[in-house]
C-alpha cells in the first residue's frame, strides 16, 4: 500500500508539474500570441474546459478500462498535446495553441482523479491520511513547474518552446511511473453498467453540495488569482524569475500541508479544517489589496495556496462519505465537472480582469465566492449539530 501511495504521489507531483509550467507559461505566450490582450488567458481557460468536456469520457473510460488503463491514456495525450503546443507556438498560431490546451485538458480531467484513487489505496481509517500523502506530492510540482518554466525558457529561438517540449518528456516520465502502481481489484473497470443510486439522488445530499462547493469554489477562487498572477507582474515590470519564485512558493503552500492536513482532519474534523482555508483565503485577498510589491504577491499566494489544501483536502475526504464504491464514477465526475466549470469560468475572468479592471478588483471579486464557502460550511455544522 505505501508503495503505491508513493508512486500515486510521484505521479501526482508530475501532474502538478504540467499544471504549473502551464499557468505560468500559458498566459504570457498567449499575450504575445493572441489578437487582443483580454484573450491572454484563453490558453489557460482551454484547458480547464478541456477538462470540463472530458470528465463524461474519463468516467466512462474509468469505469470500462480501470484507473491504471485511464490514466495511462491521459499521460499520453499529455505528451501529444505538449508537442502539438509547441508547433503551434513554433509557428505562432494562437487558436491551434488554445485547441491544444483543449486537448490536454483530458489529462487534466484524469489527473484530478489521482486524489480519489488514493482513497483506494488504502484501508477506511488511513483514508484521510492517503488522500492527504497523494496531494502532498505536488511538491514535486512546486519545485519542478516553476524552475523548469524558467530554466527552459529560453532554450530555443522561441521563448517558452523549450519548456513545451520539457512537459512532453515529463509525460513519459509519469508513464513509467504509473506502470509501476497496482491499483485494487475494483479498480479495474468493470465494463458500461452503472449501479446504485441515481446521480440525482447523490448530489441533493447536503454532505456532497458542500463538498462540491468546497473542491469547486475553493479552486476557482485559486486559479482566478493564479492564472491572473504572471500577467499582474509582467503588468508591474517585473521579470519572470520573480513570477517563477512565487508560483513556486504558492505551489509550495499548496501541497507541503498535505504531510499533515490528513492528521487534522482526524483530530479537528473536516469542517473546522475547510473552514481554516476559507480564512486563509480571506488572509490572501487582504495582503493582494494591501500592496503590489513582491513580497505581497509572494505571501498572499503562499497563504492561497495554503488555504486551497484545506479546502480541496477537506472537499475530498467529506466527498467519500456522499457515496458508495459502486457510486464512485458517477459521483466523482459530476464533483470534477462543477470544478473544472468554476475554473473555466475564473480562467477567463482572470486575464479579462486584469488586464482591464486591474489586480485590486480582481481580488475584491473573489470576495463573494469565499464567503459562500463558509456559508455552505456553516449550514452543514449547524444541520450535523441538530442530528447529533
Amino acid at each position: 500500500m505505501k508503495k503505491n501511495l508513493w508512486l500515486l504521489a510521484i505521479a501526482q507531483g508530475l501532474f502538478l508539474s504540467n499544471n504549473v509550467v502551464f499557468i505560468a507559461i500559458n498566459g504570457l505566450v498567449g499575450l504575445r500570441l493572441a489578437p487582443v490582450s483580454w484573450m491572454a488567458t484563453l490558453p489557460v481557460m482551454g484547458y480547464v474546459v478541456g477538462g470540463a468536456l472530458s470528465t463524461g469520457l474519463v468516467a466512462r473510460s474509468q469505469r470500462r478500462w480501470g484507473r491504471k488503463i485511464s490514466f495511462q491514456l491521459g499521460l499520453v495525450v499529455a505528451f501529444v498535446t505538449a508537442l502539438l503546443c509547441a508547433f503551434a507556438l513554433s509557428i505562432g498560431n494562437f487558436w491551434l495553441l488554445v485547441a491544444g490546451t483543449v486537448i490536454a485538458g483530458y489529462y487534466s480531467a484524469n489527473g484530478q482523479l489521482y486524489r480519489f484513487a488514493a482513497g483506494e489505496l488504502a484501508p477506511v481509517s488511513f483514508r484521510e491520511k492517503a488522500v492527504s500523502l497523494v496531494l502532498a506530492g505536488g511538491l514535486i510540482g512546486a519545485v519542478v513547474g516553476p524552475n523548469l518554466a524558467n530554466h527552459t525558457r529560453d532554450t530555443l529561438d522561441v521563448p517558452f518552446l523549450g519548456s513545451y517540449l520539457a512537459l512532453a518528456v515529463v509525460a513519459l516520465i509519469a508513464m513509467a511511473v504509473m506502470a509501476a502502481i497496482r491499483f485494487p481489484a475494483e479498480s479495474l473497470g468493470h465494463g458500461e453498467g452503472g449501479s446504485g443510486r441515481a446521480l440525482g439522488e447523490i448530489v441533493r445530499q447536503p454532505v456532497f453540495i458542500v463538498a462540491t462547493l468546497g473542491a469547486a469554489l475553493g479552486y476557482g477562487v485559486m486559479n482566478l488569482l493564479m492564472a491572473a498572477t504572471p500577467l499582474a507582474m509582467d503588468i508591474c515590470g517585473m521579470p519572470f524569475s520573480d513570477t517563477a519564485l512565487v508560483l513556486e512558493w504558492h505551489v509550495i503552500g499548496m501541497f507541503a500541508p498535505g504531510f499533515f492536513t490528513g492528521h487534522l482532519i482526524k483530530r479537528f474534523g473536516v469542517l473546522n479544517i475547510m473552514g481554516v482555508g476559507v480564512a486563509l483565503n480571506a488572509a490572501c485577498i487582504a495582503v493582494a489589496l494591501s500592496g503590489q510589491d513582491l513580497h505581497q504577491f509572494l505571501i498572499g499566494l503562499f497563504l492561497l495556496g495554503v488555504g486551497w489544501n484545506f479546502l480541496f483536502t477537506g472537499s475530498t475526504t467529506l466527498a467519500m462519505e456522499a457515496y458508495r464504491p459502486e457510486e464512485k464514477d458517477k459521483a466523482q465526475a459530476a464533483i470534477n465537472l462543477a470544478v473544472f466549470t468554476t475554473m473555466a469560468l475564473t480562467a477567463f475572468a482572470s486575464g479579462a480582469l486584469v488586464t482591464t479592471q486591474g489586480w485590486m478588483l480582481l481580488n475584491l471579486g473573489s470576495l463573494p465566492a469565499v464567503a459562500l464557502i463558509g456559508v455552505a460550511l456553516a449550514w452543514l455544522a449547524a444541520k450535523r449539530r441538530r442530528a447529533a
